[in-house]
């Protein structure tokens, strides 16, 4: 029998209105589970529970905020093997990196654990005479976390554990995709020393229970990650309530190769960055800007390593790409590969669906050749297995083309000429740089975000968390005089 997986509605599992089919992307026939769907009544109520649960919560001293955050993060450790399973099954990416997610969210847990006894705050004289000043943060209150199935567990919970660290009540709001890592997650969240109904688990769809959490009253703060047309809706709807709002959306991501570049380390860092993942990663490098004099020998070398790449089943010894995580992703991936023929690129190899011995969402990495930044294959974000290279004749070119795009999330250079790295560190237009690295991979304990379409409002990550998930209070103290 199929376990029915239920949502954490006000402290307690409830089933929902209805359920869904989560399917492993890697074998169809393997059905994961299935899955509630909440229902409007069951969101308000695990709404007006939070306000009272984050009350309760916040007047928890520290050092026992700081104990609950530590045990989310080493179960997250120590279960890594059984959950990133889990995740690399239902999510599709291979099983060393669904491992690694869930390793990783339990680091995020484990940095906001120690952040919870760091929370100092200021004091200053008043420019009036016997007049002290103390400022300090407080909870912003109950905060909605909405979040993408491409990183099921870690995007999540690098939104989840600052939101609790810093006193707030949390309702989460996964992708349906993913259900299963959320279930995961918010077991070992709900089995903590924290009050009735602080944390819920609200699984629906984006149109009715996404759209009702968003434009709650009750709701004091949304942390969004998707695509950029849901985040537009996001911004709107908050306005109506003065809801503060940070949103990381989407991406066009360039890596640079210069004509100084040490040529394999160039070839490794764009394979890495563009097809790890299956090219699922806000972070990935879809577009290559290469320098001419090197352009030949990198697009050789491209080519060979992209093509001797193993696609397979997630779960399979070996697998280097997996599936992408659903029919219509598969779809969408395709009509681009069309889109970008049609422009006038060359798709030089992969780009198409594969015949495996598993009924799954099979894509082989492509490269496009001869490719212009003016073409729609290296303006919008794609969310797939695909790269595109721009052959470029000098640096100031290569940068204005970095530039040349409504996003702005990373962005990497691979160069020898420290004078080179520097300056474009300084003058990429983008919120993250990588130098000699691929534009994917971050670390936990500094800001992330970028500029333009890709982001708004404060940082994610780091002590840029509290900008966010706190608000300051500045007090006046008249002591009086002694005596």
């Amino acid at each position: 029998m199929l376990q029915n997986n239920h949502n954490l509605i006000a402290g307690e599992w409830l089933a929902g209105e209805s359920v869904i089919e989560n399917r492993n992307p890697s074998d169809l026939s393997d059905l994961i589970g299935e899955y509630a769907q909440a229902s409007s009544e069951q969101l308000q109520q695990t709404l007006t529970q939070a306000r009272m649960a984050q009350v309760e919560w916040a007047a928890y001293s520290i050092e026992r905020k700081q104990s609950v955050l530590m045990a989310i993060g080493n179960a997250l450790m120590a279960n890594a093997e059984d959950l990133g399973t889990l995740l690399s099954r239902e999510e599709g990416k291979p099983l060393v990196e669904g491992k690694g997610e869930v390793f990783r969210a339990g680091q995020f847990f484990t940095y906001y654990a120690a952040e919870c006894l760091r929370q100092i705050g200021e004091n200053a004289d008043s420019v009036r005479a016997g007049v002290e000043i103390d400022v300090r943060r407080e909870p912003v209150g109950v905060v909605a976390v909405v979040s993408p199935w491409n990183f099921p567990t870690a995007t999540a919970s690098w939104k989840i554990a600052p939101a609790l660290c810093y006193g707030n009540a949390v309702i989460w709001k996964p992708a349906n995709l993913t259900p299963a890592s959320a279930v995961a997650l918010t077991n070992i969240i709900a089995q903590q020393d924290i009050p009735k109904g602080l944390f819920s688990l609200v699984m629906g769809s984006g149109s009715i229970i996404g759209n009702e959490l968003v434009n709650s009253p009750l709701v004091d703060a949304i942390s969004f990650t998707g695509s950029l047309p849901v985040g537009k809706q996001i911004a709107s709807a908050a306005i109506e309530n003065l809801t503060r709002v940070q949103m990381e959306m989407g991406s066009k991501n360039a890596l640079v190769v210069m004509d100084d570049a040490e040529l394999d380390l160039a070839v490794t860092n764009a394979v890495g960055g563009a097809f790890g993942g299956s090219g699922q990663k806000c972070t990935a490098s879809s577009r290559l800007i290469v320098h001419e004099s090197i352009h030949d020998a990198f697009v050789e070398k491209l080519i060979e390593k992209t093509t001797a790449m193993k696609v397979g089943h997630a779960l399979h010894e070996g697998t280097q790409i997996g599936p992408v995580v659903s029919e219509q992703q598969l779809n969408e991936n395709l009509a681009y590969v069309e889109l970008g023929k049609s422009e006038g690129a060359e798709l030089a190899c992969g780009g198409v669906r594969l015949d495996t011995q598993h009924d799954g969402f099979y894509m082989s990495p492509g490269v496009f050749l001869k490719t212009s930044n003016q073409m729609r294959i290296n303006q919008e974000e794609m969310f797939a297995p695909l790269a595109s290279v721009i052959k470029v004749s000098d640096y100031e070119e290569s940068l204005a083309m970095v530039n040349d795009t409504h996003f702005g999330l990373t962005s990497g250079i691979i160069t020898r000429n420290l004078a080179r790295a520097t300056h474009f560190r300084r003058n990429a237009r983008t919120g993250v740089v990588t130098v000699n690295l691929p534009t994917a991979g971050t670390d936990y304990h500094v800001p992330f975000g970028g500029r333009g379409d890709s982001s708004y409002g404060p940082r994610e990550q780091g002590k840029s968390a509290a900008e966010f998930y706190t608000v300051v209070k500045t007090a006046y103290i008249n002591a009086g005089i002694p005596g």
